[in-house]
């Protein structure tokens, strides 16, 4: 088939002692730490989880160095588990969910908080707040069959060797199993797909210069340099 214009590249996550991961979709979940959420000025014992997202395009690989962006003056680094999908579904029962994750990453959710916290005082959407360019970062995924479903472990990020955030998995609001069902009711999940599963406290500024470590215990490490 011809198309008006060239094609673009189709976005990939390595994944380990295999082939690229394609990515279709990325969700992020929000606030699903209760301290982050507290951190953030919410209750997180009255919100279900809710979800943005970010452009495919916007992945970026572990070691990568990025520029510091546009528009901003308060970048803000945010880690988390990333569950990629490898079987979609519909109203996926939650005893089912964990049947259709492929494996896990660890990704760091940049947000232009600036942008964010101005849309949110106006009431307008967070896209350029928090689906801009390369605002990604995805370490490389580890199928299930190497690291099972990781429920527990702890969930780090230091900023040039000192420590910034610190969490759980097992301190997750909603578990990967229960975020996975509540999502397939309102899409139906597809092959391809990333879910950022949210961030524990600690969130705060980079600069220019600054190297980012996060770690997910028993998934991996993802390293990332801003320019």
């Amino acid at each position: 088939m011809a198309f008006a214009i060239p094609l673009w590249s189709q976005p990939a996550v390595p994944v380990t002692g295999g082939d690229p991961f394609p990515v279709r979709r990325i969700y992020c979940v929000g606030r699903n730490y209760a301290a982050h959420a507290r951190e953030m000025g919410a209750d997180p014992d009255r919100e279900p989880p809710f979800f943005f997202m970010k452009p495919a395009d916007a992945i970026v690989p572990d070691n990568a160095t990025i520029p510091y962006p546009s528009k901003t003056a308060n970048l803000h680094h945010e880690i988390e588990l990333v569950v990629a999908i490898g079987t979609g579904g519909r109203d996926i029962p939650v005893d089912q969910a964990l049947g259709h994750v492929f494996g896990y990453a660890v990704g760091l959710d940049m947000t232009r908080r600036d942008l964010q916290n101005a849309a949110k005082k106006e009431g307008k959407p967070w896209d350029m707040g928090k689906g801009f360019d390369r605002s990604a970062p995805c370490s490389a995924i580890r199928t299930v069959g190497d690291v099972g479903h990781p429920d527990k472990g702890a969930v780090t990020l230091e900023v040039n060797g000192e420590p910034r955030q610190k969490g759980d998995l097992a301190d997750l609001i909603w578990s990967v199993a229960e975020t996975i069902s509540y999502l397939s009711a309102f899409v139906e999940l597809q092959p391809g797909d990333l879910i950022y599963t949210g961030t524990p406290e600690g969130v705060g500024p980079v600069a220019a210069g600054d190297v980012l470590t996060g770690k997910v215990e028993g998934v991996g490490t993802l390293t990332l340099t801003i320019a």
